[in-house]
């Protein structure tokens, strides 16, 4: 019987964890935070930086093209981005990522990531400087660039003469992925010093004014208790994943934190937008909210610029794809804090990662993502076998000591003490470890929650296809009996439109029951019989990468059991009451 209640635990505590752990983590294994300021920013911003507070909300959209062609622009052309950058108040706001599409229709658009301010879902970033001594580059500044078009190959550097002796200009450069390499400085060529403070920030603009308060937030993505969405930040190098959109709503002011380096930013479940000062730079950093916007906003140290000095700074602008060879390879070229943990892999971090790139890879050679997850799941299972055969080699030594352990129970049943201690002089004397049968279970938790974060956030399985039906792993198997797979007019609610993969995966979990014995204990086969189905409910709104890895996984466990049990006969034998 003990194997029986193994296998239910098993199937109960992987549950646990793919639906509470991650609450769990946080509330009794916090990830650490970097040190808050003693006190939060007030509403005007840390030393004049330009608030959300200034950002008007949007009553009615307008058009990205109406709004693009107001302004003179900088094109942005590289193999993994296109748009512009507006020459008034030197701000990007126009970028797209040519490579991802917002489905997987041939006629999809792709997605945006960067929106000028007064269209939908606006998001637009921008540096420069405040200070005494002098006038100051703003948002209606109109600066003039070097070159027309911004490429790996081409910078472009923006300038702007205040006419009081202050030259500013801003040098911009991009790599072939997604990175902006920003390179402000002021020459004083004026009669007197000048006190400036570098600053940058990205505004993210609400939803349409008058939406429903489910539509009313940030335009890409929902902050979960498994993906972290929204404000985001490495600060002294510690992530911080803590700030959300609600916690902006209920403080407009925020939070600030005081680093030595680090990024800070925005993040959606594939897409990120973040600065990140050079690593020596001291930054007052944090997030706000106001006005028709949330703000990720940082200052460095203030500076005096005596006549005749050029004062620079160099910050790190990304905008795109959290792909996770591009965020892990920022932190050795450019040496970003933690920038990897854009991705918020979660407790089983040490897990998740080499899982990942171990998929990669296999994706790489087979070119087929489906078939990638078949591979990873068989190199899992083999490489637990070892453990499988040493779990059933126990439970069989178990249920052949089993009538000296029910004699001993009887003889000591007054004395739980004396019972205890004859129990472990038993298993002793047979080499017994009664733990062993758990010990798969304890493994296979973590395997299986990291397996599950890489194919819930990695942008690498999104709208990759596998066979037949499933033309996008990263969604639910969309081909459901519920509307007679599509015949009749209607979409079904995401927990019953029981996919084939949701439905297979009922049916194996089912088949791996009855190949145990039938439990004596009438709880336990209730348990049994109505599980399969539960999961197969539970199961049908998650990812059809995820749910084709669990598939896969009950077959090759019904291969496993029927081998074990050829090897093992009296496993299957009832236990006696």
């Amino acid at each position: 019987m003990s194997e029986n209640r193994n296998f239910v635990l098993a199937i109960l505590l992987s549950a646990l964890v793919l639906f509470g752990w991650t609450y769990l983590g946080e509330k009794f294994f916090p990830q650490p935070k970097a040190p808050p300021a003693a006190t939060q920013a007030a509403q005007s911003g840390a030393a004049g930086v330009p608030t959300a507070a200034a950002t008007p909300a949007v009553a009615k959209p307008r058009d990205v093209n109406a709004v693009l062609i107001e302004s003179g622009r900088v094109s942005i052309e590289t193999p993994k981005l296109k748009g512009s950058i507006s020459l008034k108040g030197a701000r990007f706001d126009d970028l797209i990522l040519p490579l991802h599409t917002l489905t997987v229709k041939k006629d999809s658009p792709p997605v945006r990531i960067l929106s000028p301010l007064g269209t939908e879902h606006s998001q637009f970033a921008g540096f420069g400087w405040t200070g005494t001594g002098g006038a100051f580059p703003d948002g209606n500044t109109i600066w003039k660039a070097s070159a027309p078009k911004l490429t790996p190959s081409s910078p472009v550097t923006l300038s702007w003469d205040n006419g009081q002796g202050q030259v500013f200009q801003i040098m911009l450069s991009v790599d072939d992925d997604y990175m902006f390499t920003v390179d402000q400085s002021i020459v004083n060529k004026g009669a007197g010093p000048v006190a400036v403070r570098p600053f940058g920030y990205i505004n993210r603009g609400f939803a349409t004014v008058g939406q429903s308060s489910a539509l009313a937030g940030p335009r890409h993505d929902v902050d979960s208790w498994t993906i972290h969405v929204g404000p985001i930040g490495t600060f002294n190098n510690a992530t911080n994943y803590d700030v959300n959109y609600p916690d902006l709503d209920e403080q407009p002011a925020g939070e600030r934190f005081k680093s030595t380096g680090g990024w800070l930013g925005f993040g959606d479940t594939y897409w990120l937008t973040a600065m990140a000062p050079a690593a020596a730079a001291h930054m007052d950093a944090g997030f706000r909210k106001g006005g028709g916007a949330y703000q990720a906003d940082y200052a460095l140290d203030n500076t005096v610029v005596s006549p005749g000095q050029t004062n620079s700074v160099r910050t790190h602008f990304f905008a795109g794809a959290k792909e996770v060879p591009v965020l892990d390879s920022y932190m050795d070229k450019l040496g970003i804090q933690q920038f990897g943990n854009a991705i918020d892999w979660g407790w089983f971090k040490m897990f998740a990662k080499p899982i990942f790139y171990l998929l990669d890879a296999l994706f790489k050679l087979v070119k087929n993502f489906g078939v990638a997850i078949i591979l990873l799941t068989l190199i899992i299972k083999l490489a637990m076998f070892p453990i499988a055969q040493r779990q059933f080699a126990s439970m069989a030594a178990m249920r052949v000591v089993q009538p000296k352990v029910k004699a001993l129970q009887e003889r000591y049943k007054d004395d739980k003490q004396k019972q205890q201690q004859a129990l472990m002089e038993l298993y002793q004397k047979e080499k017994i470890n009664p733990m062993a049968g758990c010990l798969p279970i304890f493994i296979q938790i973590p395997v299986f929650y990291a397996l599950y974060k890489v194919l819930l956030l990695t942008i690498e399985m999104r709208h990759q296809p596998f066979a037949l039906w499933i033309k996008d792993l990263s969604a639910p198997d969309p081909l459901t009996p519920v509307n007679l797979f599509g015949l009749l007019p209607f979409t079904p609610p995401s927990m019953i439109a029981l996919g084939v993969l949701p439905i297979l995966l009922g049916i194996t979990m089912y088949i791996q029951f009855k190949l145990n014995p039938a439990p004596v204990d009438p709880v336990q086969q209730q348990v049994f019989s109505i599980m399969p189905w539960i999961m197969m409910f539970l199961m049908a709104p998650f990812a059809a990468g995820l749910q084709l890895y669990w598939v896969v996984n009950n077959v090759l466990t019904i291969a496993q059991q029927k081998f074990l049990y050829s090897r093992h006969p009296g496993m299957k034998e009832a236990p006696s009451a």
